[in-house]
C-alpha cells in the first residue's frame, strides 16, 4: 500500500492507493488499482469540495488528466472538524504510475483555493521494476 499526506489551508487530504490483482490482467497490459481519499476540515470555518484535478502518469510517462465536479458525484461541505472519505479507482497499462492533484474548494467566506492532494505511487507490489 502507498499513501500521501499534505494539508493546504486548513484541509488536510490523506490518501492511501493499493493494487487489486483480481481485477488486473497483466497478460492484456491492465492493472487496476483502488484509492481512498480522507478529506478532513482542521481549520474553523466551513469548506465545500466543489470539484477535483486529477493528473495520472504511468510507467511509460504517459499523463493524463482528469477534472469533474466533486468527488464520486458528491460536492461535500465539511464544517470544522469533519472528514469526507471516498474510493475510487485507477486502472493503468503499466505495472506502476503516480498520482497527484488538487481539489478545488470554497471557504465558508466565499474564498476559493486549491487543495493539493500530494503525489503517491500506484504500483503492483511483487513487480520487478
Amino acid at each position: 500500500m502507498f499513501h500521501s499526506e499534505v494539508t493546504t489551508n486548513n484541509i488536510r487530504v490523506r490518501v492511501h492507493s493499493r493494487y487489486v490483482a483480481e481485477r488486473s490482467d497483466p497478460d492484456q497490459d491492465e492493472w487496476f488499482f483502488i484509492y481512498t481519499v480522507e478529506v478532513s476540515n482542521l481549520g474553523d470555518t466551513a469548506a465545500q469540495l466543489l470539484s477535483r484535478h486529477w493528473i495520472i502518469t504511468n510507467a511509460e510517462g504517459e499523463r493524463q488528466e482528469v477534472r469533474g465536479p466533486g468527488v464520486v458525484g458528491e460536492q461535500p461541505n465539511l464544517e470544522p472538524g469533519q472528514s469526507f472519505t471516498y474510493t475510487s479507482a485507477c486502472p493503468l497499462k503499466t505495472p506502476f504510475g503516480t498520482m497527484h492533484g488538487t481539489y478545488q474548494m470554497i471557504s465558508g467566506d466565499g474564498e476559493r483555493f486549491d487543495a493539493e492532494i500530494a503525489p503517491f505511487s500506484l504500483g503492483e507490489p511483487n513487480a520487478i521494476n
